[in-house]
Order: C-alpha cells, then sequence, then structure tokens
C-alpha cells in the first residue's frame, strides 16, 4: 500500500473519532441541560409548595363560629359575672389540665361569690394544648362543650360542674362526648337537645382551634395562668401566696373606692357589647 494511501485511511479514522467525540460531547451536553432543568423544575415546585404554605399560615385565624357572648379580639374570650365590675381576673386553663381542676375545686366558690357581689369579671381563655402532649380530644371536646354551654347561658354553672368532675389527665374521659353531655344534668336547665347536638358535631371546633393559637402566640406556657386586672397572682402575687382569703383581699383592695357591677342573673351577665367587654379586658400578650 502506497504512503499515500495510508495517510489517507489514517485521516479518515482520525476524523470519524473526531465526529464520534463531538457526538458524545454534546450527548452529555443535552443530558446536563436535561438533568439541570428537571432540577429547576423541582425547586420551582418547592418553591410553590413553600409559598403555598406560608399563605395558609398566614390565614386569618377568626373561626368559623363564635359563642354567643364571646369577647375580645376575635371573639376568643368566654366572660362570666358583670362586665362593668371594677375589677377582671382572667384566666387560661385546659379542661384536661389536673393543675387547673386544682385550682377551680379550691376558687371557684370564691370567685363566684366576687361576681355575684359585682367585684369581679372573670375572663376565660379556654385552651386545649394537652391533647397534643397526651393524646385524645378532651381537651377541645370539653373546650367545645363549654362554648356550648355559654350558648345556652349556663357556662358558669357548667364550668364548676365540669372541673368538680375532671378525671385524670391520662384517662381522656372528656373525649367521649357522652360524658360531657351526662354531666350537663347536674346543670338545670343545660341538658336539652340544643346542647347535646352542638356536643356531638363539635359545633366550635374551629373557635376551639383558634383560642388555642392564640395561647401559642401568648407568652404563656403553662396553665392555670390566673392575672388580676393584668398582672399575675398565681401562683402567688409578690411575696404573698394566693388563697382564696388573699384572692378576696386583692379584689377588694384594687376595687376601694370604685363603683361595683350590676350582676347578672345566676353570676351569668347578659352578653356585653363589644366596647364595654373590651374596656375592661386586660390586652392579649
Amino acid at each position: 500500500m502506497s504512503e499515500k494511501n495510508r495517510e489517507g485511511k489514517r485521516n479518515a479514522r482520525d476524523r470519524m473519532i473526531e465526529a464520534r467525540a463531538a457526538e458524545e460531547a454534546r450527548d452529555r451536553r443535552k443530558k446536563k441541560l436535561v438533568v439541570g432543568g428537571a432540577v429547576l423544575a423541582v425547586i420551582a415546585v418547592a418553591v410553590v409548595i413553600g409559598v403555598v404554605v406560608q399563605n395558609q399560615r398566614s390565614k386569618p385565624e377568626t373561626p368559623v363560629a363564635a359563642p354567643a357572648g364571646a369577647i375580645g379580639d376575635k371573639s376568643l374570650v368566654i366572660p362570666a359575672g358583670p362586665a362593668d365590675a371594677p375589677s377582671v381576673l382572667t384566666v387560661y386553663e385546659d379542661p384536661r389540665c389536673p393543675a387547673c381542676g386544682s385550682f377551680e375545686r379550691q376558687f371557684s366558690p370564691t370567685i363566684d361569690q366576687l361576681e355575684d357581689q359585682g367585684k369581679l369579671y372573670v375572663n376565660y381563655h379556654v385552651v386545649s394544648f394537652i391533647d397534643r402532649s397526651l393524646g385524645g380530644s378532651g381537651s377541645k371536646y370539653g373546650a367545645n362543650a363549654l362554648a356550648c354551654a355559654q350558648d345556652a347561658g349556663h357556662f358558669r354553672d357548667y364550668h364548676d360542674v365540669l372541673y368538680r368532675n375532671q378525671p385524670d389527665e391520662t384517662s381522656d374521659a372528656f373525649g367521649d362526648k357522652a360524658t360531657l353531655i351526662e354531666l350537663s344534668k347536674q346543670v338545670p336547665g343545660l341538658d336539652t337537645p340544643t346542647f347535646e347536638a352542638c356536643v356531638n358535631d363539635n359545633k366550635y371546633g374551629g373557635w376551639v382551634s383558634a383560642v388555642q393559637q392564640d395561647f401559642d402566640k401568648s407568652s404563656y406556657k403553662s396553665t392555670p395562668t390566673v392575672l388580676l386586672n393584668g398582672a399575675p397572682v398565681y401562683p402567688k402575687k409578690g411575696d404573698e401566696q394566693i388563697s382564696p382569703e388573699n384572692l378576696v383581699k386583692w379584689v377588694d383592695q384594687a376595687n376601694q373606692g370604685k363603683t361595683l357591677g350590676t350582676t347578672g342573673s345566676g353570676g351569668q351577665s347578659p352578653a356585653p357589647t363589644s366596647t364595654a367587654a373590651e374596656s375592661n379586658t386586660p390586652p392579649s400578650p
């Protein structure tokens, strides 16, 4: 074979090798573009999901329905006693909370008496966080039942019955709606088809969630949290330990020289106007 022919074959072979290398390079670039596009698509989807989640978190927390007479921002507070009383007791409590049960069994007679005397207006924030830590639904269903009792004008009496019959926090007995309805029989006039339907349908479930969300955003992390005219009094006020006697003393001191409120029927005041209610309610933390 002549040198010229050998040179021609080498050139043809080199051209084939170069062409194959160029084609492989193009294939690699295409793959990179496809992979890069897929990554960008995933990132774009993630961004969209993040925006959707953030928008969901940013939705207004105003509940669909609130019990009659509820007061404060977004109507998250249940009042008891005369709205024009000179002092306000703010109470955060969970129906399953054993410390709340102990507090109520010791103090509810005194608090009820101070309401009936026109000395005290009580604002209840009924929270439900124990369900999250222990499981079950007794906190949420108990809070809903209290809202149903508020609708019926029997919040205070049912509230006292609920805490007098509070089960151990690990039993979740209030997660049984039949138990909550059975306890309503201890409150004259409360055990009605309307109340039963309200409990069974969990009518105020959205409101209960909104109250808990409000508590989560506050500076308070435990229950009961008890404030007298905005200042903490549980487990003590200053250097003085709380007791029924001391609570009466503290309220009388705060009310000195002030006009007492007008007591509603059975200590349950008529639903106040929002202006009157909010003027007596310490601002949410």
